[in-house]
C-alpha cells in the first residue's frame, strides 16, 4: 500500500480508536422490556435497589481519560498515544421528572489535556485549546429509580460540528456504564451479578455490549461493584464516501474491568476502569487494499463530589436526609480515592 493510501486509511482507522467507548443515539436503555438480566440474585437478605436523589442534588465529578493505540498493516506500524483529557462535569441540580423519575443537566464546564510533565508549556497549551471545545458540551437526561434513562437530548454546544463525535460519544457511553450503573428489577443481596445489555451503531458498524456487575459490598445507601465490560461484532462492511475508503471490520473485541462505588442518594458514581481492544480490518480505497490491526489500551477514573441547593429541597425532613447521603457520599468519596491511589 502507497503511503497516500496508508495516511488516508488512519484517517477511518483513527476513527475507531476510541470505538470501544461510545454510543449512539441508537443505543437507549427505554427501548427494550428490560436491559438488566439477572445472573445470580446474591446472598441472603436480598433487597430491591432503587435511586433516591434528593431534589436539588449536583455533583461534581472529574473525569479522566487515557487512550494508546498501535496500527499494523503488512509493511507500517504506527503508534498513537493520545494526549489524556480530564473533564471537569457538574450534573444537576437535581428536578422532578414525569412518573416519578430524576431529571437534571450534565455539562462540561471545563476541558484539558493531560501531558506528563516536562512537557513544552507551548505544547501544553495548543493540547488545551484543542479539547476547551469540550467547554459547556453537555444536555439533559431523565432516569428512572432503577438508571434507566427514559429520554435525553444534547445541548446546542454538543451539537456544535466542530467537537468531535467519536471523543464526545466516548464520553456519555464511558458515563453510562460506570457513573450510572442500571439497578435489577428483582431483589439482590451480596454477591448478586447482573448484566446490562447494549446495541450499539457507531459510525455504520453493528456492536454489542454488556456490562456485567457484581455486588460486593452494601453499606445503607453505598454500593460497592466489580464491573467487566465487553464488547464484540460480527464482521461488517462501512463505506466512507467522504474519504474514499470501503472498511470491512472483521473482527473486534474488548474487554475492560473496573470498580465502582455508588452512592443511590447521589446523580454520579466513583469509578475506574482499564481494559485492552484488538480490531482486524480490511481497508479499501481506490488506489489498493490491505489489511490492519489495532492494538489498543485505555484507562478511565471518574471522582465524584456532592452538594445540594437547599433553595430546591422540598422540606426541612428532605434537606436533612440529602445532607446526610451527602455527608456519606463524601466519606465514600475519600475512601474509594484512597483505594484508587494505592492501585496506582
Amino acid at each position: 500500500m502507497t503511503k497516500r493510501v496508508y495516511l488516508r486509511a488512519l484517517i477511518v482507522i483513527s476513527t475507531l480508536f476510541v470505538l470501544h467507548g461510545c454510543k449512539s443515539d441508537t443505543a437507549k436503555d427505554a427501548g427494550r422490556d428490560d436491559p438488566v438480566l439477572v445472573i445470580d440474585a446474591g446472598e441472603e437478605p436480598r433487597e430491591t435497589l432503587r435511586y433516591d436523589i434528593a431534589r436539588g442534588t449536583t455533583s461534581t465529578s472529574t473525569m479522566e481519560y487515557a487512550l494508546a493505540s498501535l496500527a499494523m498493516s503488512k509493511g507500517s506500524a504506527r503508534l498513537a498515544v493520545t494526549p489524556g483529557v480530564r473533564l471537569h462535569i457538574v450534573s444537576g441540580p437535581a428536578l422532578e421528572g414525569k412518573r416519578g423519575s430524576t431529571r437534571f443537566d450534565v455539562r462540561i464546564v471545563k476541558a484539558e489535556a493531560i501531558v506528563p510533565e516536562g512537557t513544552d508549556p507551548v505544547v501544553k497549551m495548543d493540547l488545551d485549546k484543542s479539547v476547551a471545545v469540550l467547554n459547556n458540551v453537555g444536555g439533559w437526561v431523565e432516569v428512572d429509580d432503577r438508571g434507566i434513562i427514559q429520554r435525553s437530548d444534547l445541548n446546542s454546544a454538543a451539537k456544535n460540528p466542530d467537537v468531535p463525535a467519536r471523543l464526545l460519544m466516548m464520553i456519555i457511553n464511558a458515563r453510562t456504564s460506570l457513573a450510572r450503573v442500571l439497578m435489577p428489577a428483582q431483589p439482590v443481596g451480596t454477591g448478586a451479578r447482573w448484566e446490562a445489555s447494549k446495541e450499539l451503531i457507531l459510525y455504520g458498524f453493528k456492536i454489542s455490549q454488556s456490562d456485567t456487575y457484581t455486588l460486593t459490598e452494601k453499606n445503607g445507601n453505598e454500593l460497592k461493584l466489580n464491573v467487566q465490560i465487553q464488547q464484540t461484532a460480527p464482521k461488517q462492511t462501512v463505506t466512507f464516501e467522504e474519504q474514499g475508503v470501503e472498511l470491512t471490520l472483521e473482527s473486534l473485541t474488548m474487554n475492560a474491568t473496573g470498580e465502582v462505588v455508588v452512592n443511590l442518594g447521589s446523580l454520579e458514581s466513583n469509578a475506574r476502569a482499564s481494559g485492552e481492544a484488538a480490531d482486524l480490518l480490511n481497508v479499501k480505497t481506490v488506489d489498493g487494499s490491505e489489511q490492519v490491526e489495532i492494538d489498543s489500551a485505555f484507562d478511565v477514573k471518574m471522582t465524584v463530589t456532592y452538594a445540594i441547593d437547599e433553595t430546591l429541597a422540598k422540606g426541612k425532613e428532605e434537606l436533612k436526609e440529602a445532607k446526610k447521603t451527602r455527608k456519606r457520599a463524601e466519606e465514600a468519596t475519600e475512601q474509594v480515592a484512597e483505594e484508587l491511589e494505592a492501585q496506582e
